[in-house]
């Protein structure tokens, strides 16, 4: 376990506590798989919006679910160790969660932090400009909704296409 990481009641019971203290806090999420740019952004502009940051990630059973069984690219741990690294980041916490089989949850729920911020509750929850506000799942257990601009230019699946091209001529058939 990344020493940031948290489970889904401890990471509740931090936040409480900081809440009871008068924090603001916030919660942002993703499968983080190889880390660029715009990830970068987005945590940043997301720590600004408050007192600290709990950062979801993606199980690598979800990741492969949303991406494709070429992902993720970095495994979990690698993943949470690199976010740890990362001075604006507080907690991390995985989903979906291991606890909570995926036969409990709405399927189209499955992939996201829909239960997880159920629990949590944050003050704020920020997602990346590709997202309109009423669209964003789970947003009626936040305080409020931010949205950070995306980069342009800046994706994991750019850098992957990239890299095809690079080793292969283009021939590896990631979008």
């Amino acid at each position: 376990m990344a020493s940031k990481e948290l489970d889904w009641d401890a990471c509740a019971r931090w936040i409480r506590s900081r809440q009871k203290e008068g924090q603001r806090v916030v919660f942002t999420n993703g499968c983080f798989d190889l880390l660029h740019a715009g990830h970068i952004h987005l945590l940043e502009e997301a720590n600004r919006l408050g007192d600290c940051l709990i950062v979801g990630v993606n199980s690598d059973e979800s990741v492969q679910r949303l991406k494709g069984s070429g992902r993720p690219i970095t495994p979990l741990q690698d993943r949470l160790r690199i976010l740890e690294a990362l001075t604006v980041v507080d907690v991390l916490v995985v989903f979906p969660s291991v606890a909570m089989p995926p036969e409990r949850l709405e399927p189209s729920l499955l992939d996201t932090p829909h239960a997880l911020l159920q629990k949590l509750r944050p003050d704020v929850l920020v997602k990346g400009g590709d997202y309109l506000p009423e669209d964003v799942v789970g947003r009626e257990f936040a305080g409020e909704v931010q949205i950070v601009p995306l980069l342009d230019g800046r994706s994991t699946s750019r850098i992957i296409r990239q890299l095809d091209l690079v080793i292969n001529g283009g021939n590896a058939g990631f979008d």
